[in-house]
């Protein structure tokens, strides 16, 4: 006979509130961190070179998603420029820092 399953909403929610559940989202964001990090353009000749490398931090909450019902973790750059950066301009290329770095330290 086959084994019976009923899912309980409430149950998962609470599943994906848990603060282990914040730990390992915190984890995971401190690895694409890193990887950030390491993969950071440095400009040496610009005034304060080294800036952007040096401003990735990462952050973790119980309250995230698009219905604030789940953990999870950010990873962000808090250079003023670093959009420009990741998604280039029309004289600078895209250097994708922040997603190269998703894809290779992300899923585990």
């Amino acid at each position: 006979m086959a084994a019976r399953f009923k899912v309980k909403r409430k149950g998962i929610g609470e599943m994906l509130r848990m603060p282990g559940m914040q730990a390992e989202m915190l984890r995971r964001a401190e690895r694409i961190k890193t990887i950030a990090q390491a993969t950071s353009p440095v400009d040496e000749n610009r005034p304060d070179p080294g800036h952007y490398k040096a401003s990735w931090e990462t952050d973790s909450t119980s309250r995230g998603g698009r219905r604030r019902d789940r953990a999870v973790g950010y990873v962000r750059n808090t250079a003023y420029y670093a959009r420009w950066v990741e998604y280039g301009t029309e004289r600078v290329p895209a250097h994708h820092v922040l997603l190269r770095a998703a894809q290779t330290g992300g899923p585990n």
